[in-house]
């Protein structure tokens, strides 16, 4: 292991001298059969009947291919599920309209409509290890956000191999990410309308202050994790595969989220960490959303370290200390921070790129919390009363917290909850969370006097 890290080390030296102290540059990264046969025999049979046979068969077989180019076979499944939430009451669900929307290393997603409903549902599909219980599950059934996609309900079904066990989890189907949102745009050769960023970015920060306050960390934060439904502009994040509830004391693996928004404290080797890896991982989506580009596109762990090293300089030993104490003693080549106005565009508001260097801290419990964010200027448009998105639509729901995020850190209520939102009519949200005036009008008062 030592000889590894003096590779490491190594390399690391080799490549900060050769970037040196010049201005951090952001290169663009690289972008992310049927057959068909037939048995046929002769039948004695009169003209007429054999014309007719022919050319029913052609029709089905023309109906059957149009329907699985389609993807819409028309075929009903039905299974017997239990309920993401609440107590564990199996029943039937059936659903319609399957097809293949994703797939990866943890397994498939398919899309699908539920016939009782004629809702569109998302349904992963990934191997069950029968000596474990499934931490995304586990996990799942806990959480109940307006930002976080719906476990809707879960059942397993037998693989094509013996013993083979898959379990199913049946999510809200919502139809774009961020990522292909941002890629839209890019296309555009235009970034993303700065009301979008703030309208998304502020959903992440709720949807992680109610992730930590439940002991999760989500560990895999990235555009591709933040669903949006480009009408309302509603944010889920989604994908709780790597997602843990952590626990201090007990040692967790630093292999883990997508190389360009690790933490530092990552990259380092570290397995103590908190919940703050997500906090970095958010600031990374901000940076990139401004950018059009990912802030720090490493292509290893090493490069991905000299990466942050040319935007915010050579971390001090107490930075180091904070992040991973194994690696105090080791010396870095001495580079200066480069001023974060020059990392970004002319344009860039201000309040903006203040965020973010609050964000992209190298010691982890000075980086703002997810509800510190919420509060700052940068998004104190979104609480203007008269705030819309660009169609002329009302923006989606930002101020339905429940009694859960108030309790957080209910210094901050009165600045999370605008006035024209404590003074609307009192009514229930779809999802459980109270909606924006309940959270003002019945549960918000008494928080709210807490921090007066």
């Amino acid at each position: 292991q030592g000889g590894c890290q003096r590779e490491a080390h190594g390399a690391l030296r080799l490549r900060l001298r050769r970037h040196g102290s010049r201005a951090a540059a952001l290169p663009k990264p690289s972008p992310e059969s049927a057959s068909q046969s037939m048995l046929a025999k002769k039948v004695s049979c009169p003209l007429w009947s054999r014309t007719f046979f022919c050319v029913c068969v052609c029709v089905c077989l023309s109906l059957s291919l149009s329907l699985y180019a389609s993807g819409d076979s028309g075929k009903v499944t039905t299974v017997v599920a239990t309920p993401g939430q609440g107590p564990d009451r199996p029943q039937e669900v059936s659903y319609t309209d399957i097809k293949v929307i994703g797939n990866g290393s943890f397994g498939v997603v398919y899309q699908a409509r539920l016939i009782d409903s004629q809702e569109m549902v998302a349904i992963k599909k990934v191997l069950q290890d029968k000596r474990f219980k499934n931490r995304e599950l586990q996990i799942m059934r806990k959480l109940d956000h307006c930002n976080i996609v719906r476990l809707r309900y879960f059942f397993y079904s037998s693989g094509e191999k013996k013993d083979e066990v898959y379990l199913n989890l049946v999510l809200d189907y919502v139809p774009e990410t961020v990522y292909r949102v941002a890629r839209h745009f890019n296309k555009a050769k235009t970034t993303i309308p700065i009301i979008y960023v703030k309208v998304y970015m502020y959903q992440l920060f709720r949807s992680l202050a109610y992730i930590h306050s439940q002991g999760v960390c989500h560990r895999d934060i990235k555009p591709q994790n933040l669903l949006v439904d480009p009408d309302t502009a509603v944010l889920k994040l989604c994908d709780f595969g790597s997602a843990k509830q952590l626990v201090r004391g007990e040692p967790n693996v630093s292999y883990i989220c997508s190389r360009y928004y690790r933490a530092p404290e990552l990259i380092f080797g570290a397995t103590d960490y908190t919940s703050n890896i997500d906090i970095w991982s958010a600031g990374c989506v901000l940076a990139e959303l401004l950018l059009g580009q990912p802030i720090f596109p490493g292509d290893s762990g090493v490069d991905q370290l000299v990466e942050i090293i040319k935007v915010l300089g050579t971390p001090t030993r107490e930075q180091i200390r904070e992040m991973n104490p194994n690696y105090t003693e080791f010396k870095f080549p001495q580079i200066k921070a480069h001023p974060w106005t020059k990392v970004f565009k002319p344009r860039t508001p201000p309040e903006a790129i203040s965020l973010c260097s609050r964000l992209l801290e190298y010691t982890p419990v000075t980086r703002l919390s997810p509800l510190q964010a919420c509060a700052h200027t940068f998004f104190d448009e979104l609480r203007q009363p008269t705030a819309r998105l660009p169609s002329g639509r009302e923006l989606p729901q930002l101020f339905n917290f429940s009694p859960v995020e108030l309790s957080i850190q209910p210094q901050l209520n009165s600045v999370l909850v605008p006035p024209h939102a404590r003074s609307q009519s009192t009514s229930a949200s779809h999802d459980g969370s109270v909606s924006d005036s309940s959270a003002q009008s019945g549960s918000a008062p008494g928080a709210l006097s807490n921090s007066t």
